[in-house]
């Protein structure tokens, strides 16, 4: 990778990738794109460009302009989102993905694109969940990532584009606030310990989910774009996990942290719908052998680093 072009550099991955992408490869050599005017003052230590990515033209302009050779694709509306306007979410997920893919081609880019536990369904295996076996989704989310698994390797296969990608479980960030996932009760919870020391849960107890810290997320894209393509056996998409959880366990954890915490359950029908459809848990070696996946955050360090950062936040007075 030598210019890299992020697309929905403003979303909750994107926001965090392109300076870490950056510390790597350098200011000038990373183009941060989003649609989102604001992202020009966030993104100011390096290219910024604005674009819709549904801007095909556009688009393949800025992949000329900069002689990008790797593009991530980071476009998405998320799952709770998504069931709210399946038709706009087709429209934007897949739109952004086949013009990644159709100007990847063109100009010989590299491309990634981040699938997700999503692309499960209900029918898939709950518990160690395998890297191929059935996935029959039941939310446009996941419609829309398995989907892009399948071009991601039609593209691969047709026309030789190096298409990667990985099934990301929930990410839970310091700095970026949940965008309608299904996982941001993870996210929610940390904040709600520190300015309200109360939490409301939308999912109910014992329902496990797949996560991730964000640091391990960013070297999860890092480390498969730059992994040797003759040891790729998959390419879309890798399970990649780092920890799987519970409401009452994250909150048992912060607890520990800050005792006065409390936290009540008011169960939202959709996202319990969704996370009953998704994996307890996914068998991730498939990575680890074939590009050397090996996450360093558990439960206990990510809390500890959650609620440092975001309590200096707000002590700062940074918090809304």
């Amino acid at each position: 990778m030598k210019n890299i072009l992020v697309v929905g550099a403003g979303g909750q991955i994107g926001s965090e990738l392109v300076p870490h992408l950056q510390k790597i490869y350098g200011n000038s050599n990373v183009v941060a794109a989003d649609i989102n005017t604001k992202c020009a003052d966030v993104f100011k230590d390096g290219p910024f460009e604005l674009l819709d990515a549904l801007d095909a033209q556009k688009f393949a302009d800025i992949v000329k302009k900069y002689k990008i050779d790797t593009i991530y694709n980071m476009v998405a509306l998320l799952s709770a989102t998504g069931e709210k306007n399946p038709q706009l979410a087709w429209k934007i997920n897949m739109g952004a993905l086949m013009n990644s893919l159709e100007i990847a081609r063109e100009f010989n880019c590299a491309v990634f694109t981040p699938s997700s536990i999503g692309a499960f369904g209900p029918n898939s295996p709950k518990d160690n969940t395998p890297q191929d076996t059935i996935m029959r989704p039941t939310t446009i989310y996941g419609i829309c990532k398995v989907t892009g698994e399948m071009l991601g390797d039609y593209y691969f296969q047709k026309y030789g584009v190096d298409t990667r990608s990985v099934r990301f479980p929930g990410i839970i960030s310091n700095v970026t606030l949940p965008g309608g996932g299904t996982t941001d009760y993870a996210v929610e919870i940390y904040y709600g310990a520190i300015q309200q020391k109360h939490y409301v849960c939308p999912l109910p107890e014992g329902t496990y989910l797949d996560m991730m810290y964000m640091p391990d997320a960013l070297d999860a894209c890092v480390q498969l774009m730059e992994a040797d393509p003759s040891k790729l056996k998959h390419r879309n998409s890798f399970n990649v996990t780092a920890m799987s959880f519970e409401p009452s366990q994250i909150y048992a954890a912060i607890k520990k942290r800050i005792p006065d915490f409390t936290m009540e359950y008011n169960v939202d029908p959709v996202k319990k719908a969704i996370a009953d459809s998704w994996p307890n848990y996914m068998d991730d070696s498939c990575a680890r052998e074939e590009w050397g996946w090996n996450p360093k955050w558990n439960l206990e360090t990510m809390t500890d680093d959650m609620l440092k950062v975001i309590g200096e936040k707000y002590k700062a007075g940074l918090l809304k």
